[in-house]
């Protein structure tokens, strides 16, 4: 063999070594997701709901629906210093290695993963700041562990993009028109993606939830969210062109008429879709899409439904090959996910305080005399009662919806 020969064959091992090096992320090419390794993925997987951003009707309520008015009716009740202490046991104990472990064995290989911005800022959040990448890395470390990838979803963004309780803001969609919020989304995503450039389990970032519900339709709000999503998308690249970038539609997430073309080669655009008749006809608009762009589309949130709805949901995103993470993954006193836990037996008093009209300081002082079962220690040993039935060891699958799933049921 002649040097010129061996310096050929040399040349070549190394443009292969670094094609290999450049697959091991996971990719979007054309309308599929491909492992690492070249295989082509169908994504399969839940929600961890209610964890990072903890939602009033995931704690049976309704008015005092948002992160913050749930942490301020427990203040009132029980002060500042034990409130703190339950969302940090609460933070430690309601998603862990054994919920992680559990979903793949069940076969799920994606977790979707709601997160509040303000865990990873000095914004003061369920009692604490700048405490939120713990819990990322933990669950990021967990599913790497058992070979599931994570979505990490920005459910509640600077200013607020759907103006509702599920993104903890105030009452309007401010992201979408203050260019302060804009520019601090992508600062922190931007810090998000730094961190986790070089990790293969994070399979992607899903920018913003739900954005624009239907209440402002009329404020034309709609036109701003893609020029957003390239500048939230710019911010990342700028450290991160690995990793997959998710978008989701407006109007809870169900109208792509909000996109162009795409902008960049490792896009994934995302709907969710709830309580419609199980049939193509009701996703057909995000397969034509799909199709028209050549690029995957994943089914971000479904569920809340009957086992057979699940059932016939299921089978027809497999059928149609999209990929999928219901929603959610554990709730209480709940037949309508895969894992259920009861609700204290007490639970009722703490409800009725919370969902009261607490909108003066008289009236939250005739309640707190009105109301049995609400002095601080009561209220305490409830929300404790509540975080130890949350636990994994104490969490029950509800095997029809599971089995809905494809779920495997021998572990739990």
């Amino acid at each position: 063999m002649n040097l010129k020969t061996l310096i050929y064959l040399i040349l070549i091992l190394m443009a292969t070594s670094c094609q290999q090096s450049e697959k091991k992320y996971a990719y979007v090419d054309g309308k599929a997701i491909y492992s690492p390794q070249g295989e082509k993925l169908h994504l399969k997987g839940v929600n961890l709901g209610n964890w990072l951003l903890p939602e009033g009707y995931m704690f049976k309520m309704q008015d005092c629906n948002s992160p913050r008015k749930i942490d301020q009716a427990i203040r009132e009740l029980i002060g500042n210093s034990a409130t703190t202490a339950f969302w940090d046991s609460f933070l430690d104990n309601y998603i862990t290695e054994a919920d992680i472990k559990w979903l793949s064995e069940a076969g799920v290989n994606i977790i979707r993963l709601p997160f509040d911005y303000r865990l990873l800022t000095h914004d003061d959040y369920l009692g604490r700041d700048m405490h939120g990448y713990k819990y990322l890395d933990n669950a990021i470390s967990w599913c790497e562990k058992y070979n599931i990838y994570v979505l990490l979803d920005m459910h509640a963004a600077p200013g607020g993009q759907s103006g509702d309780n599920i993104d903890n803001s105030d009452a309007y969609p401010w992201l979408m028109v203050d260019e302060g919020m804009k520019q601090k989304t992508c600062d922190i995503w931007q810090d998000i993606a730094k961190r986790y450039a070089d990790n293969t389990t994070v399979i992607g970032y899903n920018l913003l939830n739900e954005a624009i519900p239907h209440y402002f339709d009329d404020d034309n709000l709609k036109p701003n969210l893609e020029p957003l999503y390239k500048k939230i998308t710019s911010a990342i690249r700028e450290v991160d062109d690995k990793h997959i970038v998710f978008l989701g539609g407006a109007v809870w997430e169900t109208d792509f008429s909000v996109f162009t073309e795409p902008f960049d080669d490792q896009l994934v655009y995302t709907f969710h879709k709830y309580w419609m008749p199980p049939e193509q006809k009701e996703i057909q608009q995000y397969i034509d899409f799909r199709d028209k762009y050549n690029v995957p589309i994943l089914m971000g949130e479904s569920g809340e439904n009957d086992d057979k709805w699940v059932k016939n949901f299921r089978e027809l995103l497999d059928k149609t090959e999209i990929h999928w993470t219901f929603w959610p993954y554990k709730k209480m006193n709940n037949t309508r996910g895969p894992m259920n836990y009861d609700e204290p037996s007490t639970y009722g008093n703490f409800i009725k305080y919370a969902e009261s009209d607490r909108s003066s300081f008289a009236k939250i002082r005739t309640l707190k005399d009105s109301l049995d079962g609400i002095k601080p220690k009561e209220v305490v040993a409830i929300l404790n009662q509540f975080v130890e039935n949350s636990k994994f060891e104490n969490c029950y699958s509800n095997k029809g919806y599971c089995k809905a799933l494809e779920f495997n049921l021998e572990s739990k």
